[in-house]
């Protein structure tokens, strides 16, 4: 008789805590307009174009 393996999947891996939303940086009008497209994505339920704009926030250079 042949022995059969039962395949199960992986754990799903651990992505951690996500971050809090940055703060515009004082006086950056780029940052402000980022923080506004952020709170109206997040009213529609986009979180895709909120971590867009969070992202953008993050590597912006000041």
């Amino acid at each position: 008789m042949t022995e059969r393996r039962v395949r199960t999947m992986e754990d799903a891996p651990v992505l951690g805590v996500p971050l809090p939303d940055p703060e515009p940086a004082p006086g950056c009008e780029q940052c402000r307009r980022w923080a506004a497209e952020r709170a109206a994505a997040r009213q529609k339920g986009d979180g895709t174009r909120v971590s867009d704009c969070n992202v953008r926030m993050r590597r912006h250079l000041h």
